[in-house]
């Protein structure tokens, strides 16, 4: 038996496996070492062939052009990934400011899968968000809309970057607002338990405020954590359809 491979194919097979990749090792949760890069690489090549029909004559066969289109396809994934990051990240934001208004900040650790410092209710939001992203099928929505970015911006096509900067803002602003919405039930009782403590201290200046403060806030914290939990799954719905925009916006669909 001859096996015979198409080279024109065969580099466009690749070029969008780069992109591909390009974006798992920016995205969560498979930008984490707990993902092996060789399964990235596979991950990456299996939905590359996804696409792999509708690719036929996207690329030049010239070896400056395969390198710019290779490069290209690196940074374009890169900025898909970077925003659908930002997306996700804020219910760890979230976490962390439920960390700070709670003084669970203190006992932040290193993380050393995510190679960064992480908060308690931080890390534990965003375990919370990898749950529901796969439990709720997001994962495969937000996959989907990669691939979809294939029929926006060929592979031998540059994205026009005159609304890259809007996209990245309205990210951001997505990021901050998500964030606190979340949060904000925590940081308005706990603002309230501020408040109250500090009148306690005037009403009782004998009383040593640090030693009830933090053991009033750490158990306020701990009892009223729950009311995070039930906004998180439309958060997640919201930020995955983000995602799915923010990507098309990025490739030149809208």
């Amino acid at each position: 038996m001859v096996l015979s491979l198409a080279g024109p194919e065969l580099l466009a097979y690749l070029m969008a496996s780069l992109r591909i990749g390009a974006w798992l090792a920016v995205v969560p949760p498979f930008s984490s070492r707990s993902v092996p890069t060789m399964a990235k690489v596979v991950l990456a090549l299996g939905l590359a062939f996804t696409v792999a029909p509708s690719l036929r004559g996207q690329v030049a066969t010239g070896t400056w052009d395969l390198v710019v289109v290779a490069v290209t396809q690196v940074l374009v994934g890169v900025g898909m990934g970077f925003v659908t990051f930002l997306l996700f990240q804020a219910i760890s934001a979230a976490g962390a400011l439920v960390d700070i208004f709670g003084g669970f900040a203190l006992a932040a650790a290193f993380d050393p899968l995510a190679m960064n410092m992480n908060t308690v209710f931080g890390k534990f939001h965003q375990m919370l968000a990898t749950m529901l992203l796969f439990a709720t099928g997001g994962h495969l929505l937000v996959i989907g809309g990669l691939l979809s970015t294939f029929e926006l911006l060929p592979l031998g096509e540059v994205p026009d970057t005159a609304g890259a900067p809007g996209v990245l803002t309205t990210a951001f602003g997505m990021f901050f607002v998500t964030a606190v919405q979340i949060a904000l039930p925590m940081i308005a009782v706990l603002f309230v338990a501020d408040l109250a403590l500090a009148l306690l201290t005037k009403v009782a200046p004998q009383l040593n405020a640090i030693n009830v403060m933090f053991p009033a806030k750490i158990g306020l914290t701990l009892l009223l954590l729950g009311l995070s939990f039930p906004v998180l799954p439309e958060a997640m719905e919201r930020l995955v359809t983000l995602a799915g925009e923010a990507m098309a916006a990025i490739a030149g669909g809208g």
